[in-house]
């Protein structure tokens, strides 16, 4: 008896229309969370609403053009070329104005990520005047509520699927196309999208515990390093679930997405344990 749970939605808020539609609804709605977050902790530590615009431009920027190149520079196709099941492929590199179709999908939050890094470092430097680390600490929170809003666009997409899976809350996807067998394809899978929102989301409230509760913001990189390791871990371990997003992660014991994520939480574990000079931690 098949008892998987049908998620028969389309992301088309008026039919027929593919934008505006649900996905990009819960991006930006993520955003706005993340920035009613941000703001809440500036005003608590002090700092001006000019500051606050500014550091929303950055990030706001950095997100979408970091996570679209993500997805092209990690996942590809690169090039126009016959896959393995003899179909023909489109590849941006070959159609370099196809990059910009953002609308048709294909963000990888490793991208959107790194992209934050630089503009949090330049950011820091001209505007707030303070360590990089002192603005990442406050994106931590932020950024893990983002991180939910989008895996659930994921889900509304009925992409980012997870392997097939037999358990009661398995769900079976009509829209979901298999680049394998190029045809829809319903089979019962774990839904891998909404793990990864309940973990993020769970992550969100671990980072405002640490920020408001346990005031670890006291102490450069600790709260940066926790998101880290948790994101990433969380992120490295249902991969195991997921269909690979690109074309080479087939057969393979790790996939692209894991091997991303390594370097990441490998810093979140150096920003963890590390000593700050000049700052007794018992008093924190």
């Amino acid at each position: 008896m098949n008892l998987a749970i049908t998620w028969d939605v389309t992301p088309e808020i008026i039919d027929g229309w593919k934008t505006p539609n649900l996905y990009g609804l819960l991006f930006v709605t993520g955003l706005i969370f993340a920035f009613l977050v941000v703001k809440r902790m500036y005003k608590r530590e002090g700092m001006s609403e000019d500051t606050l615009d500014k550091l929303v431009i950055y990030m706001v920027l950095a997100t979408i053009i970091g996570a679209r190149l993500g997805h092209v520079f990690f996942y590809g196709p690169y090039f126009d070329h016959i896959d393995i099941q003899g179909i023909a492929q489109r590849g941006y590199f070959s159609h370099p104005l196809d990059i910009f179709k953002v609308w048709e999908g294909g963000l990888a939050s490793h991208g959107g990520v790194l992209a934050i890094l630089i503009a949090a470092y330049f950011y820091s430097k001209r505007v707030v005047k303070k360590p990089i680390v002192w603005t990442l600490d406050k994106l931590a929170a932020p950024g893990a509520i983002a991180a939910c809003f989008i895996r659930l666009g994921n889900l509304v997409n009925s992409e980012i699927v997870g392997v097939p899976n037999d358990k009661p809350w398995a769900f079976s996807f009509p829209h979901y196309y298999n680049d394998l067998t190029h045809a829809l394809d319903p089979t019962p899978r774990h839904p891998a999208q909404l793990y990864e929102a309940i973990a993020y989301l769970l992550i969100f409230f671990v980072m405002m515990y640490l920020y408001y509760k346990k005031d670890l913001v006291k102490i450069p990189g600790r709260i940066l390093g926790w998101f880290l390791i948790l994101l990433f871990s969380a992120r490295f371990f249902i991969e195991f679930i997921k269909i690979g997003q690109a074309e080479r992660d087939a057969g393979l014991f790790l996939n692209t997405g894991q091997w991303l994520s390594i370097p990441f939480v490998l810093v979140g574990i150096y920003l963890v344990v590390r000593k700050v000079k000049g700052l007794n931690e018992e008093k924190v």
